[in-house]
């Protein structure tokens, strides 16, 4: 072997070493960009900790001389890791994140300068609230918003930039952000979950709602993505006629990640890992170009902060590797869609997994105590529970074969099936000892320890329990998850009161001992709740017929599934719960409507412009080009016969159809999107545009990809999916 080989081979190993090193180290990296609890415990005074720890774990208000200890201690941990600004990183309900950056610099009254940050700043800032949706809470001419910091949720520098977690409220109180309203409905469920965990163990004082998140995206070339305006402007391809080789030989999912995209998800695992993001697994999805990142168990708030933290590095970085990170939920027809699976549970201050089967009887009747009244819940509120993941987007995927439908419904498997119809069927009252006895043989035998791989799994189940978690399967990749995590904890946390309440009045009034109480509350609620239970196929025709059969809600469009926020019921809900006031709720149905509306407005838009400045002039171009051909055609043979031409008349009149039927459709389109947008009341636009705009949009499709299949490569304007989908 060369010397030359020899030392490009040492030199790979040496690369490789060093990469594996890095790796390694992953561990050591996390949180190097967080002011967490090691952070703290280095440069925060005792007063300072305890009273941020006080904040954290009990909700206790911290005085502004301790905030200006604190401010202090982050703005020298910020300053010595290279940031030069800070901003108050808060959710409006735009779906995304806001920032503000100011400065570490301020002037002294001699002029000299120097790096100021104090409690003041850190506590509250005044960002314009004027220009983010509001749903009527704030007019235009009325600016004055407020963002206040969120300790539950720890500081962190991105880039040169420390940012501070915070909600965003308007002048006159009200929540104009996600995050309000979720930190009370993780309020409200703490409280109720704590008081029937009491039952079991004396010793829980807390309960975390948890959260683990799997983030479904598709990456494709970024000049390529360039070159489409539906891509760059609505995140979707609005035309494109499927590829001739697409997701049919299933040959991409859990496939070898190509080169490239390995790359980039080091890259971006290693600034998650900086940032405190948990990130895990990592794998190609179903769809060619679409990948999954899925997270580590995480308390729900810092878990949806960490969603959407890593989304903004996802752009970045995908940017850095000269990819464009698409989060539609269909961004290509044909194929599967992205979703953003949320998987859900509860745990307690003193370890436990309020929703993991135990090997004892009284944690197995703790866990069945949390699973029913969770079964409950939804059946009870299951058409709010279906709002929250109601979309634009989602429309697209929710019902598609390839995701849940629109029907909410529960898959619990086989064997916990049976112990439920099991329990259902012991008679109401004191039980007998054969009776307990049965009981806790039933629900010690039938629930293993670990319930983790006992039954199938159900792909179609838009609400499963997977072992020791919920799994949430219908969120859109594009959604804030503090969405649906607000409402399911609030539903949650409502029907725990209920239990509760209708426990105590068991063991009171009729001097039923605690655990048949508890047994006599959850018999009645697996009877009543079971219509909201299904194993089988979500995605036949026959489920549908079911569900309407068991009065399930099934809203497949956005504007029919926001309705139930501001029914009597969901208010009332709300209030009781101290989540969101009338006012709250009014306005985010306003704001989920106009965001509907405006998205539909932009693709119409699109279309127009992609029909009349991109794809007419191209089928025009190619249509002189097969006119010319047929004219030289004349010229040689003096007189065409219908033989030497038949294919290219027949291009051509296909051609000229779908020219004129594309015009028709677009101009039909366009004329009546003009007329909704007349339309002075929200839900009655919404609808115009869901039922009036919309259809047309398919039809605009299929004409545009019909003449695609027609006009020469060469001269078709977009690129295509071929192009696309297959990274290299």
């Amino acid at each position: 072997m060369s010397k030359l080989r020899f030392s490009a081979i040492a030199n790979s190993q040496q690369r490789k070493q060093i990469h594996i090193q890095e790796e390694g180290r992953r561990s050591e990296l996390f949180g190097q960009s967080v002011f967490n609890e090691e952070k703290m415990l280095r440069h925060l005074t005792k007063d300072a900790l305890e009273s941020v720890q006080g904040a954290i774990f009990s909700g206790s208000k911290i005085d502004r001389k301790i905030a200006d200890q604190v401010a202090e201690a982050i703005k020298g941990w910020a300053i010595s890791m290279g940031a030069t600004h800070y901003t108050h990183w808060f959710q409006p309900l735009t779906g995304s994140t806001a920032e503000k950056h100011d400065a570490f610099f301020d002037l002294l009254p001699d002029g000299r300068a120097l790096e100021k940050f104090g409690g003041s700043q850190l506590v509250q800032q005044e960002p314009d609230a004027s220009s983010f949706p509001s749903g009527g809470i704030r007019n235009t001419f009325e600016a004055r918003g407020y963002t206040a910091w969120d300790p539950t949720s720890p500081a962190f520098i991105y880039g040169t930039t420390l940012c501070i977690p915070t909600i965003f409220v308007s002048y006159t109180g009200e929540a104009l952000d996600n995050k309000a309203p979720l930190l009370r409905a993780l309020s409200a469920i703490d409280d109720a979950a704590t008081a029937v965990a009491k039952y079991f163990d004396k010793n829980v004082s807390k309960v975390n709602a948890t959260l683990g998140w799997e983030q479904e995206y598709f990456l494709i070339d970024k000049a390529l993505a360039q070159s489409r305006p539906d891509i760059s402007l609505t995140g979707r391809t609005l035309v494109g006629h499927s590829a001739a080789k697409g997701q049919q030989l299933d040959d991409h999912y859990f496939g070898v990640i190509p080169s490239r995209v390995i790359s980039f998800m080091s890259d971006l695992e290693k600034e998650c890992t900086k940032l405190g993001i948990p990130v895990k697994t990592r794998h190609n999805e179903v769809a060619p170009n679409q990948f999954e990142l899925a997270s580590v168990f995480e308390e729900a708030n810092l878990a949806i902060d960490h969603n959407l933290l890593l989304m903004d590095v996802m752009d970045k970085m995908a940017d850095k590797h000269n990819f464009k990170v698409l989060f539609h939920e269909k961004p290509f027809a044909g194929i599967n869609g992205s979703g953003k699976h949320n998987n859900w549970s509860l745990a307690t201050n003193t370890g436990v997994n309020l929703l993991s089967p135990g090997s004892t009887p009284m944690k197995n009747l703790q866990f069945l105590t949390f699973f029913i009244n969770t079964i409950k819940a939804v059946d009870t509120y299951e058409e709010l529970l279906r709002s929250s993941i109601a979309s634009a987007g989602n429309d697209h995927r929710l019902g598609a074969s390839e995701a849940p439908p629109a029907i909410l419904s529960i898959f619990i498997g086989v064997q916990l099936s049976n112990v439920l119809d099991e329990l259902e069927g012991v008679s109401k009252g004191k039980l007998s000892p054969e009776e307990k006895t049965e009981l806790k043989l039933n629900v010690v035998g039938k629930i293993p320890e670990i319930l983790m791989d006992n039954t199938d799994r159900n792909r179609t189940s838009p609400f499963a329990f997977t072992g020791n978690k919920f799994e949430m399967r219908g969120v859109g990749s594009q959604t804030n998850c503090a969405k649906p995590m607000t409402i399911l904890n609030t539903i949650v946390a409502k029907q725990l009161q209920a239990f509760k309440k209708e426990v105590d009045t068991l063991v009171d009034k009729k001097n039923l001992k605690k655990d048949e109480a508890v047994f006599n509350v959850l018999r009645e609620y697996i009877k009543s709740s079971k219509r909201i239970r299904f194993d089988g196929d979500g995605y036949s025709d026959e489920w549908e017929k079911e569900a309407k059969r068991r009065k399930l809600s099934n809203n497949k469009s956005t504007p029919e599934a926001l309705q139930i926020l501001t029914s009597a019921d969901s208010l009332l809900l709300f209030k009781s719960m101290n989540v969101m006031s009338e006012i709250e709720v009014k306005a985010r149905q306003e704001v989920e409507l106009e965001n509907y509306i405006m998205y539909l407005q932009i693709e119409g838009r699109v279309f127009n412009e992609l029909v009349y400045n991109h794809i007419i002039p191209s089928a025009i171009e190619y249509q002189n080009i097969v006119i010319k051909n047929v004219i030289g055609l004349k010229e040689i043979y003096g007189v065409v016969h219908k033989e030497l031409a038949v294919g290219q008349l027949n291009i051509l009149e296909q051609i000229a159809e779908h020219i004129l039927a594309l015009k028709k459709k677009t101009d039909a389109m366009t004329s009546t999107r003009k007329s909704a947008n007349k339309l002075s009341d929200t839900y009655k636009k919404a609808t115009a545009y869901c039922e009036n705009v919309k259809p047309y949009f398919d039809e605009i499709r299929y004409h545009s990809d019909k003449l695609e299949q027609l006009v020469g490569d060469q001269i078709w304007p977009l690129t295509k999916y071929r192009e696309l989908l297959f990274i290299k």
